[in-house]
């Protein structure tokens, strides 16, 4: 309650109510306590929770992770896990830096405890970040001490005929650092980028992908149709897919949606997913408190992730699902 009652209200009003100011300056903040090792040891003893588990050959210490798009360049690594995350998930990185679309993009709705991202894969680029990690040995404060996933997307600029390229130039660059990569062919931000969905785009790209010896993710969008799960699907497991993840946001005008709203139609993806294949899936979407993730695991979740949950609710909803798996 401490969260919700004194630091979300201070959230909210930096930058004049701005969401993306408020979420930059976190960053900053965080960035700068993970150079910090007794904040970071005493933060641990507050929120880290053992639920191990073991998803396609990956450790988790718990099944709760930071969903891709909070630190997309992975400045925060060392913060996320001492509150309390299994692991982390950085990116949509994109083999071409860019700066996204235009401000203003990022929207709160806190009636409906809902967030609209215009965001368009604004980072630094693939080779940045592989730099970053590089400098950061295991252990380091710019390392996490759980498990890393990096999200793959498509550079605005690349034709989706080169696409293939485009990801696999960041995966090659990005290799030796993540423990999972998820590719991201569902976001609404970028145009076009959907229909790398389709059979024939998406059957190249995990072609390209699946041999360079990681687990590699699909992440899907929730306003697919269960036809279009189902050869999604079918395509992840010819290919050797190590699982999905579901949902990204939903469309939205010319935004993705997040947040309470989605709970109900990213839980039936993630049903869809789990009675249709053997993949493992990580469940994302509407996780706004305990009995969302209970209903998210009993879905057929092997993993969740949170942001709007985070952003409304604070490291306190990070500790009680992993408590409350733990039992």
């Amino acid at each position: 309650m401490l969260y919700e009652r004194v630091a979300r209200p201070a959230l909210f009003r930096i930058g004049g109510g701005d969401a993306e100011a408020a979420h930059e300056r976190t960053l900053r903040w965080l960035t700068a306590l993970g150079r910090r090792p007794a904040v970071l040891a005493a933060l641990r003893r507050v929120y880290q929770a053992r639920a191990p588990r073991t998803v396609f050959g990956v450790e988790f210490p718990n099944p709760v992770g930071l969903a891709a798009g909070m630190d997309k360049d992975g400045v925060a690594l060392a913060a996320w896990s001492a509150l309390g995350f299994g692991f982390v998930e950085v990116g949509t990185v994109t083999w071409h830096a860019q700066p996204g679309n235009d401000r203003p993009r990022l929207f709160r709705e806190p009636e409906r405890e809902a967030l609209v991202n215009r965001m368009g894969f604004n980072n630094r680029g693939a080779a940045a970040l592989a730099a970053r990690l590089a400098a950061a040995p295991a252990g380091s404060p710019g390392r996490p001490t759980v498990p890393l996933g990096i999200s793959l997307g498509k550079s605005k600029i690349t034709a989706l005929g080169d696409a293939v390229q485009d990801y696999l130039a960041s995966f090659t660059a990005l290799r030796g650092y993540g423990d999972y990569f998820a590719v991201n062919v569902s976001s609404p931000n970028t145009p076009g980028l959907r229909r790398l969905q389709d059979r024939g785009y998406l059957d190249a790209l995990l072609a390209a992908l699946v041999p360079g010896g990681k687990p590699i993710l699909v992440k899907i969008a929730p306003d697919l149709t269960d036809h279009a799960v189902a050869e999604v699907l079918a395509v992840c497991a010819e290919r050797g897919a190590a699982g999905v993840i579901a949902t990204n946001t939903a469309a939205t005008g010319a935004g993705g949606l997040s947040g309470r709203p989605l709970a109900q139609r990213a839980r039936e993806v993630v049903a869809l997913v789990a009675t249709q294949s053997a993949l493992p899936v990580i469940g994302v979407g509407g996780i706004m408190d305990l009995d969302g993730a209970a209903r998210m695991f009993d879905a057929g979740a092997s993993l969740v992730q949170l942001y709007s949950g985070l952003v409304y609710h604070g490291p306190p909803l990070v500790r009680a699902i992993a408590r409350g798996t733990g039992r």
